[in-house]
Protein backbone atom coordinates (compact mmCIF):
# COMPACT_ATOMS: atom_id res chain seq x y z
CA UNK A 1 0.00 0.00 0.00
CA UNK A 2 2.91 2.34 0.66
CA UNK A 3 5.78 2.65 -1.83
CA UNK A 4 9.40 1.92 -1.04
CA UNK A 5 12.63 3.71 -1.89
CA UNK A 6 16.34 3.09 -1.53
CA UNK A 7 18.00 6.51 -1.38
CA UNK A 8 17.44 9.73 0.60
CA UNK A 9 16.45 11.57 -2.59
CA UNK A 10 13.93 8.88 -3.44
CA UNK A 11 12.40 9.06 0.02
CA UNK A 12 12.17 12.83 -0.29
CA UNK A 13 10.35 12.45 -3.60
CA UNK A 14 7.88 9.99 -2.07
CA UNK A 15 7.06 12.34 0.79
CA UNK A 16 5.97 14.89 -1.78
CA UNK A 17 4.04 12.41 -3.96
CA UNK A 18 0.54 12.53 -2.50
CA UNK A 19 -0.91 10.22 -5.15
CA UNK A 20 1.61 7.48 -4.23
CA UNK A 21 0.57 7.68 -0.57
CA UNK A 22 -3.19 7.73 -0.94
CA UNK A 23 -3.72 3.96 -0.93
CA UNK A 24 -1.86 3.62 2.36
CA UNK A 25 -3.73 6.59 3.85
CA UNK A 26 -7.04 5.04 2.83
CA UNK A 27 -6.09 1.70 4.41
CA UNK A 28 -5.19 3.33 7.72
CA UNK A 29 -8.41 5.35 7.72
CA UNK A 30 -10.42 2.17 7.10
CA UNK A 31 -8.62 0.50 10.01
CA UNK A 32 -10.10 3.16 12.30
CA UNK A 33 -13.49 3.23 10.55
CA UNK A 34 -12.75 6.63 9.07
CA UNK A 35 -13.22 5.51 5.46
CA UNK A 36 -15.66 7.84 3.80
CA UNK A 37 -14.35 10.86 5.69
CA UNK A 38 -12.83 13.58 3.51
CA UNK A 39 -9.02 13.50 3.54
CA UNK A 40 -6.96 16.64 2.93
CA UNK A 41 -3.20 16.89 2.97
CA UNK A 42 -1.64 19.85 4.75
CA UNK A 43 0.64 21.83 2.44
CA UNK A 44 3.52 22.19 4.92
CA UNK A 45 5.48 19.92 7.24
CA UNK A 46 8.50 17.65 7.00
CA UNK A 47 6.34 14.53 7.05
CA UNK A 48 3.05 13.91 5.18
CA UNK A 49 0.17 15.05 7.41
CA UNK A 50 -3.54 14.74 6.61
CA UNK A 51 -6.73 16.16 8.05
CA UNK A 52 -9.23 13.30 8.21
CA UNK A 53 -12.75 14.65 8.49
CA UNK A 54 -13.09 17.48 10.99
CA UNK A 55 -11.80 15.68 14.07
CA UNK A 56 -8.66 13.70 13.21
CA UNK A 57 -5.14 14.19 11.92
CA UNK A 58 -3.01 11.42 10.42
CA UNK A 59 0.77 11.84 10.35
CA UNK A 60 2.95 9.47 8.33
CA UNK A 61 6.59 8.54 8.89
CA UNK A 62 8.55 6.72 6.15
CA UNK A 63 11.00 4.02 7.30
CA UNK A 64 14.05 6.35 7.55
CA UNK A 65 12.10 8.54 9.99
CA UNK A 66 10.35 5.86 12.05
CA UNK A 67 11.92 7.16 15.28
CA UNK A 68 9.89 10.32 14.82
CA UNK A 69 6.67 8.36 15.22
CA UNK A 70 7.82 6.97 18.58
CA UNK A 71 8.87 10.45 19.71
CA UNK A 72 5.54 11.99 18.68
CA UNK A 73 3.52 9.27 20.37
CA UNK A 74 5.51 9.25 23.61
CA UNK A 75 5.70 13.04 23.90
CA UNK A 76 1.96 13.50 23.28
CA UNK A 77 1.19 10.87 25.92
CA UNK A 78 3.51 12.61 28.38
CA UNK A 79 1.98 16.09 27.92
CA UNK A 80 -1.67 15.01 27.71
CA UNK A 81 -3.68 17.21 30.09
CA UNK A 82 -0.54 18.64 31.69
CA UNK A 83 -0.04 21.88 29.74
CA UNK A 84 -2.03 25.14 29.83
CA UNK A 85 -2.31 24.93 26.02
CA UNK A 86 -4.24 22.03 24.43
CA UNK A 87 -2.23 19.33 22.65
CA UNK A 88 -3.42 16.54 20.32
CA UNK A 89 -4.57 13.28 21.87
CA UNK A 90 -3.27 10.05 20.36
CA UNK A 91 -6.08 7.95 18.90
CA UNK A 92 -3.94 5.22 17.43
CA UNK A 93 -0.54 4.33 16.02
CA UNK A 94 1.07 1.50 14.14
CA UNK A 95 2.93 0.41 11.03
CA UNK A 96 1.93 -0.37 7.46
CA UNK A 97 4.46 -1.57 4.87
CA UNK A 98 7.29 -0.20 6.99
CA UNK A 99 5.68 3.23 7.26
CA UNK A 100 4.71 4.25 10.78
CA UNK A 101 1.82 6.54 11.58
CA UNK A 102 0.21 8.42 14.45
CA UNK A 103 -3.52 9.19 14.38
CA UNK A 104 -4.45 12.08 16.68
CA UNK A 105 -7.23 14.54 17.41
CA UNK A 106 -7.62 17.72 15.42
CA UNK A 107 -7.11 21.00 17.28
CA UNK A 108 -9.12 24.15 16.68
CA UNK A 109 -7.78 27.43 15.35
CA UNK A 110 -5.48 29.22 12.91
CA UNK A 111 -1.72 29.05 12.86
CA UNK A 112 -0.30 31.78 15.07
CA UNK A 113 2.12 32.61 12.24
CA UNK A 114 -0.84 33.43 9.96
CA UNK A 115 -2.92 35.22 12.58
CA UNK A 116 -0.08 37.27 14.14
CA UNK A 117 -0.74 40.51 12.17
CA UNK A 118 -4.39 40.45 13.32
CA UNK A 119 -3.63 39.95 17.02
CA UNK A 120 -3.66 43.06 19.26
CA UNK A 121 -0.63 43.88 21.40
CA UNK A 122 -2.50 43.06 24.63
CA UNK A 123 -3.24 39.53 23.41
CA UNK A 124 0.36 39.07 22.27
CA UNK A 125 1.52 40.09 25.75
CA UNK A 126 -0.84 37.55 27.28
CA UNK A 127 0.37 34.85 24.92
CA UNK A 128 3.95 35.56 26.01
CA UNK A 129 2.96 34.91 29.63
CA UNK A 130 0.89 31.81 28.82
CA UNK A 131 3.69 30.33 26.75
CA UNK A 132 6.16 30.92 29.57
CA UNK A 133 3.81 29.00 31.84
CA UNK A 134 3.46 26.31 29.16
CA UNK A 135 7.23 25.92 28.88
CA UNK A 136 7.51 25.68 32.67
CA UNK A 137 4.86 22.94 32.74
CA UNK A 138 6.49 21.09 29.85
CA UNK A 139 9.92 21.20 31.47
CA UNK A 140 8.45 20.08 34.78
CA UNK A 141 7.15 16.77 33.41
CA UNK A 142 8.80 13.66 34.83
CA UNK A 143 11.15 12.30 32.15
CA UNK A 144 12.04 9.05 33.91
CA UNK A 145 9.62 6.91 31.82
CA UNK A 146 10.54 8.59 28.51
CA UNK A 147 13.36 6.27 27.50
CA UNK A 148 12.71 6.56 23.77
CA UNK A 149 13.12 10.35 23.99
CA UNK A 150 16.42 10.28 25.85
CA UNK A 151 19.69 10.97 24.07
CA UNK A 152 23.30 10.94 25.21
CA UNK A 153 23.21 14.67 25.87
CA UNK A 154 26.96 15.28 26.33
CA UNK A 155 27.70 13.32 23.15
CA UNK A 156 24.96 15.16 21.28
CA UNK A 157 26.33 18.58 22.28
CA UNK A 158 29.88 17.58 21.42
CA UNK A 159 28.83 16.27 18.01
CA UNK A 160 26.90 19.47 17.29
CA UNK A 161 29.87 21.57 18.38
CA UNK A 162 32.32 19.59 16.26
CA UNK A 163 30.15 20.05 13.16
CA UNK A 164 28.82 23.57 13.85
CA UNK A 165 30.91 25.42 11.28
CA UNK A 166 30.45 22.87 8.53
CA UNK A 167 26.69 22.65 9.05
CA UNK A 168 26.36 26.44 8.79
CA UNK A 169 28.63 26.52 5.74
CA UNK A 170 26.41 23.97 4.01
CA UNK A 171 23.45 26.27 4.68
CA UNK A 172 25.14 29.22 3.04
CA UNK A 173 26.33 31.24 6.03
CA UNK A 174 28.75 34.01 5.06
CA UNK A 175 32.43 33.65 5.94
CA UNK A 176 32.23 36.72 8.20
CA UNK A 177 29.97 34.80 10.60
CA UNK A 178 31.51 31.36 10.08
CA UNK A 179 34.89 32.57 11.32
CA UNK A 180 33.41 33.69 14.64
CA UNK A 181 31.72 30.41 15.58
CA UNK A 182 34.65 28.45 17.08
CA UNK A 183 35.73 31.19 19.49
CA UNK A 184 32.12 31.99 20.41
CA UNK A 185 31.42 28.35 21.30
CA UNK A 186 34.73 28.11 23.17
CA UNK A 187 33.49 30.95 25.38
CA UNK A 188 29.76 30.25 25.66
CA UNK A 189 29.42 26.47 25.27
CA UNK A 190 26.60 25.40 27.63
CA UNK A 191 27.41 23.09 30.51
CA UNK A 192 26.64 19.46 29.71
CA UNK A 193 25.45 18.77 33.26
CA UNK A 194 22.44 21.12 33.00
CA UNK A 195 19.25 19.52 34.39
CA UNK A 196 17.30 17.50 31.84
CA UNK A 197 13.73 18.24 30.74
CA UNK A 198 11.23 17.17 28.11
CA UNK A 199 11.84 19.47 25.13
CA UNK A 200 9.51 20.32 22.28
CA UNK A 201 12.62 21.69 20.44
CA UNK A 202 10.61 23.58 17.78
CA UNK A 203 8.32 25.90 19.71
CA UNK A 204 7.39 28.41 17.00
CA UNK A 205 4.38 30.33 15.73
CA UNK A 206 3.97 27.73 12.98
CA UNK A 207 3.30 25.07 15.65
CA UNK A 208 0.81 27.08 17.71
CA UNK A 209 -2.90 27.60 17.06
CA UNK A 210 -5.09 30.54 18.08
CA UNK A 211 -8.75 31.49 17.78
CA UNK A 212 -10.82 34.62 18.55
CA UNK A 213 -13.15 34.13 21.50
CA UNK A 214 -15.19 36.67 23.49
CA UNK A 215 -13.46 39.75 22.09
CA UNK A 216 -9.93 38.39 22.53
CA UNK A 217 -7.62 35.86 20.95
CA UNK A 218 -6.78 32.65 22.80
CA UNK A 219 -4.14 29.96 22.37
CA UNK A 220 -5.96 26.81 21.26
CA UNK A 221 -3.19 24.35 20.47
CA UNK A 222 0.45 23.30 20.47
CA UNK A 223 1.41 20.50 18.09
CA UNK A 224 4.26 18.80 16.19
CA UNK A 225 6.11 16.89 18.91
CA UNK A 226 7.97 14.71 16.41
CA UNK A 227 11.40 16.30 17.22
CA UNK A 228 10.82 16.08 21.00
CA UNK A 229 13.65 14.79 23.16
CA UNK A 230 15.03 14.98 26.68
CA UNK A 231 17.81 17.52 27.16
CA UNK A 232 18.77 20.83 28.77
CA UNK A 233 15.75 23.10 29.26
CA UNK A 234 17.44 26.20 27.81
CA UNK A 235 17.73 24.44 24.43
CA UNK A 236 13.98 25.06 23.97
CA UNK A 237 14.43 28.81 24.42
CA UNK A 238 16.45 29.12 21.23
CA UNK A 239 13.55 28.26 18.91
CA UNK A 240 11.16 30.30 21.05
CA UNK A 241 13.34 33.41 20.86
CA UNK A 242 13.75 33.03 17.11
CA UNK A 243 10.26 32.02 16.04
CA UNK A 244 7.78 33.22 18.68
CA UNK A 245 9.14 36.34 20.36
CA UNK A 246 11.23 36.77 17.18
CA UNK A 247 13.73 39.21 18.60
CA UNK A 248 11.16 41.22 20.57
CA UNK A 249 13.02 41.69 23.86
CA UNK A 250 9.87 42.74 25.71
CA UNK A 251 7.88 39.66 24.70
CA UNK A 252 10.84 37.41 25.49
CA UNK A 253 11.17 39.03 28.91
CA UNK A 254 7.52 38.44 29.73
CA UNK A 255 7.91 34.79 28.77
CA UNK A 256 11.05 34.35 30.86
CA UNK A 257 9.40 35.91 33.90
CA UNK A 258 6.35 33.61 33.59
CA UNK A 259 8.69 30.67 33.03
CA UNK A 260 10.45 31.41 36.31
CA UNK A 261 13.66 32.87 34.89
CA UNK A 262 13.49 36.53 35.87
CA UNK A 263 17.21 36.21 36.57
CA UNK A 264 17.80 35.94 32.80
CA UNK A 265 16.22 39.31 32.01
CA UNK A 266 18.99 41.75 31.11
CA UNK A 267 21.65 39.04 31.45
CA UNK A 268 24.09 39.19 28.52
CA UNK A 269 25.63 35.84 29.45
CA UNK A 270 22.21 34.17 29.23
CA UNK A 271 21.56 35.69 25.78
CA UNK A 272 24.92 34.45 24.51
CA UNK A 273 24.32 30.98 25.91
CA UNK A 274 20.98 30.78 24.06
CA UNK A 275 22.74 31.82 20.86
CA UNK A 276 25.20 28.99 21.53
CA UNK A 277 22.24 26.60 21.77
CA UNK A 278 21.01 28.09 18.48
CA UNK A 279 24.30 27.13 16.83
CA UNK A 280 24.12 23.67 18.42
CA UNK A 281 20.48 23.04 17.49
CA UNK A 282 19.78 20.06 15.24
CA UNK A 283 18.08 22.25 12.65
CA UNK A 284 20.18 25.38 13.00
CA UNK A 285 20.31 27.63 9.95
CA UNK A 286 21.93 30.93 10.89
CA UNK A 287 21.84 32.25 7.33
CA UNK A 288 18.05 31.89 7.26
CA UNK A 289 17.67 33.47 10.71
CA UNK A 290 19.71 36.46 9.61
CA UNK A 291 17.29 36.96 6.72
CA UNK A 292 14.26 36.70 9.02
CA UNK A 293 15.68 39.03 11.70
CA UNK A 294 18.47 41.12 10.19
CA UNK A 295 20.81 42.73 12.71
CA UNK A 296 21.56 46.44 12.64
CA UNK A 297 24.65 47.54 10.72
CA UNK A 298 26.68 47.86 13.90
CA UNK A 299 25.70 44.35 15.08
CA UNK A 300 28.40 42.49 13.18
CA UNK A 301 29.56 39.97 15.77
CA UNK A 302 27.89 37.06 17.50
CA UNK A 303 27.87 38.76 20.91
CA UNK A 304 25.81 41.62 19.47
CA UNK A 305 23.60 39.16 17.60
CA UNK A 306 22.85 37.34 20.87
CA UNK A 307 21.61 40.60 22.37
CA UNK A 308 19.54 41.36 19.27
CA UNK A 309 17.74 38.02 19.28
CA UNK A 310 17.77 36.85 22.90
CA UNK A 311 18.18 39.96 24.98
CA UNK A 312 15.20 40.22 27.35
CA UNK A 313 13.59 43.22 29.00
CA UNK A 314 10.50 43.57 31.15
CA UNK A 315 7.95 46.25 31.90
CA UNK A 316 4.56 46.02 33.50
Amino acid sequence: MFPHAETPDAWAALRADDAALRAGVAAICARYRLDGEPVRRYPTGTQPVYAVGSNCVLKLFPPPDSDGAAAEEDALAAVAGRLPVPTPQVLGSGETDGWRYVLMTQLEGRLLSDAWPDIPAADRDRFAVELGETLAALHGIDTSPLDRLKVDWPAFLQRQRDTAVERQRERGLAAHWLGQIPEFLDTWMPAVEAPRALLHTELMREHLLVAPRKNRWELTGLFDFEPAMVGAAEYDLAAYGLFVSAGDSRLFGRTLRAYGRSDAIGDDAFARRILAYTLLHRYSNLSWYLQRMPPARHQRDLDALAGRWFGATFDE
